[in-house]
């Protein structure tokens, strides 16, 4: 008989910023996982299904009482809970409230589209009831690369999604994919990705580094032609991209275990010091503090 308070599908993913917070599934997998860049929810058991909702309100009950006020932040997994009906989220966070007081921060996986049917005023309620930071995975301002990875997103979607969330008073956490045009569509991927960034001023940005420890059949499928941009191409894209952001106040990171270098700053601020990090190791990658191949984690 299950006896613990959480009932996990493995494998289990959230960002790098929740190291520390409580795992909760709302549902098993990802509602779209067509994208062909992504291997997260590709396993079997990770076909996509919410959860049923006396087991996720029975699951905050069992932690509440098994960790009292230990509890500070909670992630509500997997690739992406914010799919889920207000009917169903507001129940989710007046028990985490109640069962968990002294939880501070509530976050999810947000897919743009997760958006499109919920108003600024419902997403309101969830800021109120405690949903803090969603983590959206936008990947690329251009519509011809989304297209041809299949991401069922565009600028404008992207961007509707993203302002909509900023209105509401919900930290964004944007993820770009350096590389994901391959080097083809790299100048407009980075150009495109910028002015969708310019446009929607998010609290944080991260970029990480395309890769496909399974293989890049899938991607090829659609995108045929597709060839990585190399680490000189990456860290190129990555100078096009930041010269033509134009942010205010963004905390900037680019230091995934995926990246070759490592960026971290706030822009605009930072801005010329960063572009003058890129610069020196576009000119001497040799000598450049580049992360080995061995520890990069993919």
């Amino acid at each position: 008989m299950h006896t613990d308070p959480i009932r996990y599908v493995e494998p289990v993913f959230r960002p790098p910023s929740e190291a520390e917070s409580l795992i909760l599934p709302l549902t098993d997998g990802c509602s779209w996982n067509r994208c062909t860049f992504c291997e997260m929810y590709t396993a079997p058991q990770k076909r996509f299904r919410p959860r049923e909702q006396e087991e996720v309100l029975e699951s905050i009950r069992a932690c509440g009482a098994a960790f009292g006020g230990e509890v500070r932040r909670v992630f509500l997994a997997d690739g992406d809970a914010m799919t889920l009906s207000m009917r169903r989220l507001v129940p989710v966070l007046e028990a985490i409230r109640r069962e968990m007081p002294a939880v501070r921060r509530v976050s999810s996986y947000c897919l743009p589209r997760n958006v499109r049917n919920k108003s600024v005023e419902e997403l309101k309620e969830l800021a109120a009831l405690g949903l803090s930071i969603v983590y959206v995975g936008v990947e690329s301002g251009d519509d011809e690369v989304l297209a041809r990875v299949n991401k069922g997103e565009t600028f404008e979607s992207a961007r509707d999604a993203l302002q909509k969330l900023g209105e509401a008073g919900i930290k964004r956490s944007v993820m770009i994919l350096n590389g994901l045009g391959g080097q083809a569509l790299s100048a407009q991927h980075a150009a495109n990705s910028a002015a969708l960034m310019n446009a929607t001023q998010p609290e944080y940005l991260a970029t990480l580094v395309v890769s496909f420890p399974k293989g890049e059949e899938r991607l090829r499928g659609g995108f045929p032609g597709w060839e990585p941009p190399g680490v000189l191409g990456l860290m190129q894209e990555m100078e096009a991209f930041i010269s033509a952001l134009e942010l205010k106040r963004t905390v900037f990171r680019s230091d995934h275990a995926s990246n070759w270098l490592v960026l971290r700053g706030t822009l605009g601020a930072d801005k010329p010091r960063l572009l003058e990090q890129l610069r020196a190791a576009i000119a001497s990658p040799e000598t450049a503090k580049l992360r080995p191949a061995w520890a990069r984690g993919l």
